[in-house]
């Protein structure tokens, strides 16, 4: 029980950490400022880009909103499991399996089409694969 509670909590954190990201990606990118990458990469090409929409939305709002909603979602089912049909949950996993699939889309993105990186990107990749590994010990344990 004490493991559910740690990896609900873990998720949850997770989620905040990646909404602050894509929060700070959409930030520059609408206020047209610079956008810095840690590592000398070039986030500003890559944000900006062709590849930076999917279906008509900016990838960094649904990033938002993907990591929003889970935060939320897992926070509940920390506090107060009960609130939360476990079908509900269900589809936070297979929500949570998209976007680590869809992550790794965007890395070969920019990888071998782009062939230029943005690090907050990368960061945001890696929040979401542990989400994803996380939600999935969820299920095991």
């Amino acid at each position: 029980m004490a493991m559910d509670l740690l990896i609900k909590l873990g998720i949850f954190v997770l989620g905040v950490c990646g909404f602050f990201v894509a929060k700070h990606i959409r930030d520059h990118k609408v206020k047209d400022k610079p956008l810095v990458c840690m590592i000398g990469f070039d986030c500003h090409a890559v944000v900006h880009s062709d590849y930076s929409k999917f279906m008509g939305m900016p990838v960094e709002l649904g990033g938002m909103i993907y990591y929003g909603l889970t935060a939320l979602v897992y926070l509940v089912l920390a506090v107060a499991p009960g609130l939360i049909s476990d079908g509900l949950a269900g589809v936070f996993m297979a929500l949570t399996c998209a976007a680590f699939l869809f992550s790794v889309y965007l890395i070969f993105i920019q990888i071998f089409i782009l062939r230029k990186g943005c690090s907050w990107c990368i960061v945001s990749s890696i929040i979401s694969g542990a989400m994803f590994v996380l939600n999935f010990s969820f299920w095991i344990f």
